[in-house]
Parts: C-alpha cells; sequence; structure tokens
C-alpha cells in the first residue's frame, strides 16, 4: 500500500487506537512557551504528577518577554507572571531553557527550526496554534491547548484523530515583489479559511522545490490559516542543507543515517489524497489583507468587495466597498512574527529602507525572530540600516503579533504587520492590522500609507 510522508510519520508514532477513532502518539518533542507552557507545568505541579520525559521538553519565553531594547522586564506584570515562573519551573523539573542568557532565545518557531531541535519526521507538539511552522522540514507538528500540554508532560503522549489528507500544489514563478507570505495570503483568499478543516495539507510543485526552508516555514505557519491542524513539506535536498548547519542536529555516521532515515519520508509515487488542488503563482501580485480574517485578502492594487456580509469587517476597519487600499494613511509597522522574522524577511525589508526614511508619523518596529537571527542581523548591518531609516530594533520576541507583553497597536490606529492574524483586536483592542509581507510592511512605513511595494524592490535580487 503506497503511503504520504504524513501516513509514514503517523504510523511510525502510533501507540494504540481507541474505539473512538483517536490514535496515541508518542511525541519527540515538546515546546513550552511562556504562555501555555508556564500555564502547563502549573497543572501539573499543582496535580503532584512528575514529567515523563523532561529531556524531551524545551522551554522558550517568546509570548509575554519584553522586546523593547533597554525594557525595565523585571518589573513588568507578564515577566512576573509567565516568564520568571517558566524559568523557575523548568529549572526545577530538569527541563532545557533557553532564555536571554542562553544566547537561543527567540520564538519557539524560529529559534527550534534554526538549531535543528526539529527534525524530518519527528512528532512535535508546542501549546501555541502556529506549530505548523516546523512542517518546513517534514515535521508532524502540532498546535494543543494549555490541558493537553500538562497531559503531554505527564504521558510524553498524544491523543489525536488522523486527519483527512490535502495535497496543495503550487506552480509557477513568482512575479515582482511577491514573496512567500504573498503566496500564502493569496492562497488563503482564494481557497478559504475553512478549506483544511480536518486536514493535513502538504505543500508540493516546482513552486515549493524552489523555496528555501525560511519562505516554507512562513508558508506552513500560514496553513493554519487555511483551517488545517497540520501544515508540511516533505524533507528533501534543500531540508537536508538547512540543517547541515544547525547546532542539535546529527553530526558525522549518524548524520548519514539521519539523513538515509529521512529520504525515506518521500511520499509513495502513487500515494492518494483525500482533496488535491493547484495554485499558480505566476499571476500572483503583492497581496495585503483589508478585514478582519486572513481570508479577506486581495491584491495591493485591488478593491475592497462590497456585500452585506462584509459590512462588519468594513466597519472595524474603516474602510468603504470599492476602496483601493494604496495611500490609505498608517500609523504602525510591525516586521516581526513567526510568520515573517527570519534573516531572508529582514534582508528584504532592509533592502527597501535602505537610504530611505520611516515617514513622519509611523511608529515602525522591527523585531527579529530569534537571537541567532539577531546577531546575524547585527553582522550584517541590517540594524544600522534599520536604524538609520527610522526603525525601532528591537530584541526578539513574539511583540505585537499578539500584544500579550504590553506591544500593542492603539484603538483606532491602522498597522501594517507581517503577522499571521488580523482578527478583531489581536494587535490590541480596537487596533486595525492589514496582513502583508516584510516587504509591503518596509514600504509602507516609508510611505507613511500602504503602499505597492514594487517600486522599492527593483534592486532586489
Amino acid at each position: 500500500m503506497p503511503f504520504t510522508t504524513l501516513d509514514k510519520i503517523w504510523n511510525g508514532h502510533r501507540i494504540k487506537s481507541s474505539a473512538d477513532g483517536l490514535d496515541l502518539l508518542f511525541v519527540d518533542r515538546h515546546y513550552l512557551t511562556d504562555l501555555s507552557g508556564t500555564l502547563g507545568l502549573e497543572d501539573l505541579q499543582a496535580a503532584h504528577r512528575p514529567i515523563r520525559r523532561p529531556d524531551l521538553s524545551i522551554a522558550i519565553p517568546d509570548h509575554m518577554i519584553e522586546t523593547a531594547p533597554h525594557g525595565e522586564a523585571a518589573t513588568l506584570p507578564a515577566n512576573k507572571r509567565f516568564v520568571e515562573p517558566l524559568r523557575r519551573l523548568s529549572a526545577e523539573a530538569s527541563i532545557q531553557h533557553l532564555g536571554r542568557d542562553s544566547g537561543r532565545q527567540g520564538i519557539v518557531h524560529v529559534t527550534a527550526l534554526e538549531d535543528g531541535l526539529t527534525l524530518p519526521g519527528l512528532v512535535v507538539v508546542c501549546g501555541d496554534s502556529h506549530t505548523t511552522t516546523h512542517g518546513a522540514l517534514g515535521a508532524l507538528a502540532l498546535g494543543i491547548g494549555s490541558t493537553e500540554v500538562a497531559h503531554v508532560l505527564a504521558t510524553q503522549a498524544i491523543w489525536v484523530k488522523k486527519p483527512r489528507q490535502a495535497r496543495v500544489r503550487l506552480t509557477g514563478r513568482k512575479g515582482q515583489g511577491v514573496f512567500a507570505k504573498d503566496i500564502a495570503l493569496g492562497l488563503i483568499a482564494s481557497l478559504g479559511a475553512d478549506f483544511g478543516r480536518e486536514h493535513a495539507l502538504t505543500f508540493e510543485g516546482e513552486t515549493v522545490q524552489r523555496m528555501s526552508i525560511e519562505e516554507r516555514a512562513t508558508l506552513c505557519n500560514m496553513a493554519v490559516e487555511l483551517g488545517a491542524r497540520i501544515g508540511y513539506v516533505a524533507p528533501d535536498d534543500t531540508s537536508f542543507s538547512y540543517l547541515s548547519k544547525a547546532k542539535a542536529a546529527p553530526r558525522g555516521a549518524l548524520w548519514d543515517l539521519a539523513v538515509q532515515a529521512w529520504r525515506e519520508l518521500r511520499p509513495d509515487a502513487d500515494a492518494a489524497y483525500d482533496e488535491d488542488v493547484s495554485f499558480d503563482v505566476s499571476a500572483l501580485t503583492p497581496q495585503i489583507t483589508w478585514g478582519t480574517s486572513v481570508q479577506h485578502g486581495m491584491a495591493i492594487d485591488g478593491v475592497v468587495p462590497d456585500g452585506g456580509e462584509f459590512d462588519a469587517p468594513r466597519a472595524y476597519m474603516d474602510v468603504r466597498a470599492g476602496q483601493t487600499l494604496v495611500d490609505t494613511p498608517i500609523q504602525h509597522v510591525f516586521i516581526g512574527s513567526c510568520t515573517n522574522s527570519r534573516i531572508e524577511d529582514l534582508r528584504v525589508a532592509a533592502g527597501v529602507a535602505r537610504r530611505r526614511k520611516v515617514a513622519r508619523g509611523v511608529r515602525a518596529w522591527v523585531v527579529p525572530g530569534s537571537q541567532a537571527v539577531q546577531r546575524q542581523a547585527e553582522a550584517e548591518g541590517l540594524d544600522t540600516i534599520f536604524r538609520d531609516a527610522g526603525f525601532q530594533w528591537r530584541l526578539p520576541g513574539c511583540s505585537m503579533c499578539v500584544g500579550t507583553n504590553g506591544d500593542t497597536v492603539p484603538a483606532g490606529e491602522r498597522c501594517v504587520s507581517t503577522s499571521n492574524r488580523n482578527f478583531v483586536g489581536r494587535q490590541g483592542p480596537g487596533a486595525r492590522t492589514h496582513l502583508a509581507s516584510p516587504a509591503t510592511a518596509a514600504a509602507s512605513a516609508l510611505a507613511g500609507c500602504i503602499a505597492d511595494p514594487r517600486p522599492f524592490v527593483d534592486h532586489l535580487s
């Protein structure tokens, strides 16, 4: 019987099945954030239950941690309630903790990939919905709730219903000013936010083959915005090349054995999928969202749709049917998040910002996804480019993506953001969020309004 990549990983991790259709899967990596991870550790401690495999859990503060370069982190309520308890509870449980003093801190879904903590074929869980990001390396990655976090800590396993499987083939070459984020937004606008519900999505095709791991990470990160529980790209030579430089990846003879095993995870030639769709990226232009759902996306030079079903999102976002968003004034730009805070993203944004200035009245932030990204960007002088242009260069963390640490957009103000969700109040009560690529966000910061990035990226390779 031919198998998909998901089938192979699932079958290799299934411990047993229940009468009601659930499978118990062994968990190889459990990432603990300073939000759900702290809560899960507290729940387990209150229940006086031991942690089954502390060596397979890794704690990384990201949601609640301060990102201001000279902030008083110790005085923040979020630090006292979540960040410090994660450090303390991890130490008590002998769980590896990657805090700021480790030099490896960052957003979980950035740090774990670049360090090689996530590897092809692993079952990975984290108390965060965008855990799908880890599928970029061919892992089976699931976002879980805080109750499930405690369950995995206690058992090192999780009950899951095997999802239906959908193959999404991406074809064609990207046009000028089009990046992986634009492909993701265009795909969601085309297929809808419920397309992947009850499904695992695998991304294939010539376009995906040409993507770097960082681009694939953006794509898999946004799979959950298609409604999917899992999103992944089967491991290939691009994956192996990326991991060959990773700190925690196997070495020597173990590396050779690992690559041999990872190659076996490729789907069989005649493997079957429940859904099969194709999406041609060659006609795609830079994308931006206009409303309060990620599926409310359109071309940067498109118009806001009419129709009564869109009255509420149009009112919240203060946009009109038939309106173009280009030249709409903005007050904030956020370049960061687990979607677009990697070194390739920052290189693009810096290329747009080089020898230019942020428009007056715009607060523009760049938040690197990890300390490793921060160091690399500073080694390349990207931080200087951003500072000279008038951007704030901040410390790694989730920051303004979700606004749980005080990094928010004031009510009624508009932000072009490289994050992954534009829901009502996502960046703060009453905040108006337009999702876009790093190039579009940087161009908008310079223009002082929503801007087409194409005139700004002519010189970029």
